[in-house]
């Protein structure tokens, strides 16, 4: 941990210097990126066992170390543009990768002294976890807009260990950012890896995981963090996709799902007009595999999910509250959920724990089942994380340590009969929840005690931004009213 801490603060502190040059801290992780990828291929090709080229010689790590000066800015430009010309993983790395780092004398500096003083390829854990920190700190560093990418580790650990992804099962993240749910599915996964024979590890390296991502930026820092963390294989495929899953069914199914869809409730596409100028155009998904259409992101997330869930399959999927209540579409869409599949567990999540702000959020975990004439949800358990809770990213972060009870709970692994309510944790038959107005899943019985007495108000930093995510969250829904009523408007004239 020693180690992985100062190779954290190593790489990290040169972020300050390249900040002062005008590269923000998502350029610069992505410069890390490239120069890491570089090193890592150069160590594969001069290893003692079965050396392997897996970039062409002309736009090798050989050729920074040799350069200087605007030799070297024009060398490393060069390699960039050849590699984002090439397929798998190395176009997914370097897929319109560009210079950003103009000062020849940093560019050295990051070169010699921060990236070749370092083994890379054969770093495992220690590397993989330094990178992951990396991308942890830009997530919180308000100015990159990182945050909206990164979901904190402590949400996923625990809804990974509710689901139990096994060596047997495929797991997928339709909207995986910079990887973090396939980085816990696998490291839960690998606990039993010594016992594992050679076609599970092979499976566990190169197919158990599979990712989406619309960005190139950021599906460039999540197959980077596969790599390091020895997923994947450089000179092949990349496990990350780029491109926006709510296109199409892609055809094929997982048996596991995990998600944290990105925040924001419309999907739309970018025009160009004949003036030139960029316009954005809300646009409504039509898939025959779905059960509304609707132009709601969210919403359409979650049915693409309910597709690509293989029967018998778990998901576990980060939603915020309009899902849960949102009439028209979202309550038809809710009708199915539990109809359908078994819709057994919630997890309302506190606020202050994401870094993108303005989203109350649940997690909702859910098995694919086959077609039946009878619901499938026969109960769904509710744990309120939220109420009474107060939790900020920096001086009161939410830990693994306050999901702990939550896992508890749900008894992963063990038969439903098993649980047992306790003062947060809560069961609601399929009656009960189909009778609720518009099968409202928003669901909430305790006291809010800060309610009740000045005593036991917040603190006034936290008090601040629950007002805001309230008013953010109340403007998103007067925009999807506002919205809805434009579209009846517009189909009745």
């Amino acid at each position: 941990m020693a180690e992985t801490r100062q190779l954290v603060d190593k790489l990290w502190s040169y972020a300050g210097v390249l900040r002062d040059a005008g590269v923000g801290v998502l350029e610069y992780t992505e410069q890390l990126t490239y120069l890491l990828f570089l090193k890592m291929a150069h160590e594969r090709a001069n290893r003692a066992l079965k050396p392997e080229q897996v970039v062409p010689e002309q736009y090798s790590w050989q050729r920074l170390l040799d350069a200087d000066g605007a030799a070297l800015e024009a060398e490393y430009t060069l390699i960039l543009q050849g590699l984002g010309r090439q397929p798998g993983m190395l176009g997914t790395i370097f897929r319109k990768a560009e210079n950003r780092v103009q000062d020849p004398a940093i560019l050295k500096r990051l070169v010699h002294d921060l990236i070749d003083k370092e083994t890379w390829s054969g770093g495992g854990d220690i590397n993989g976890d330094a990178y992951e920190s990396l991308l942890s700190k830009g997530a919180s560093d308000k100015g990159s807009g990182a945050g909206q990418y990164f979901t904190p580790r402590s949400i996923i650990s625990a809804m990974v260990e509710v689901v139990k992804p096994t060596v047997e099962d495929s797991v997928i993240d339709p909207a995986c950012g910079t990887g973090g749910f396939l980085l816990g599915a696998h490291a839960y996964a690998s606990k039993d890896a010594a016992h594992m024979n050679p076609e599970q590890r092979a499976h566990l390296r190169s197919g158990f995981v599979h990712g989406v991502e619309l960005v190139d930026g950021t599906a460039r820092l999540g197959a980077m963090n596969l790599l390091l963390h020895g997923m994947g294989d450089a000179k092949g495929e990349s496990l990350i996709e780029v491109k926006d899953a709510l296109v199409a069914d892609p055809g094929k199914r997982w048996s596991v799902v995990l998600a944290n869809p990105p925040f924001g409730t419309k999907s739309s596409i970018t025009m160009v007009g004949a003036d030139g100028k960029a316009a954005r155009e809300d646009r409504e998904i039509e898939r025959s595999d779905f059960t509304v259409t609707t132009s709601n992101k969210q919403l359409n997330f979650l049915q693409h999910i309910m597709t690509i869930l293989d029967i018998n399959g778990r998901a576990a999927v980060v939603l915020p509250d309009n899902v849960l209540f949102e009439g028209g579409a979202g309550e038809a869409l809710r009708r199915r959920l539990l109809k359908s599949f078994d819709l057994h567990t919630i997890l309302r999540l506190p606020t202050g724990v994401f870094y993108a702000q303005g989203v109350k959020a649940n997690v909702l975990f859910f098995d694919k089942k086959p077609a039946s004439e009878t619901p499938w949800t026969a109960e769904t358990w509710v744990y309120d994380l939220r109420t009474n809770q107060h939790f900020t990213l920096k001086q009161n972060p939410l830990t693994r340590k306050h999901l702990d009870d939550f896992v508890a709970c749900a008894k992963p692994g063990r038969p439903r009969k098993e649980r047992v309510e306790t003062e947060r944790f809560k069961a609601f038959t399929y009656e009960e929840l189909v009778g609720r107005e518009k099968v409202n899943l928003d669901i909430t019985w305790l006291r809010d005690e800060s309610l009740e007495a000045l005593d036991n108000l917040p603190a006034p930093d936290v008090i601040a931004r629950e007002i805001v995510e309230d008013l953010t969250a109340a403007l998103e829904e007067f925009s999807a009213v506002a919205d809805a009523l434009e579209a009846k408007e517009t189909a009745e004239a």
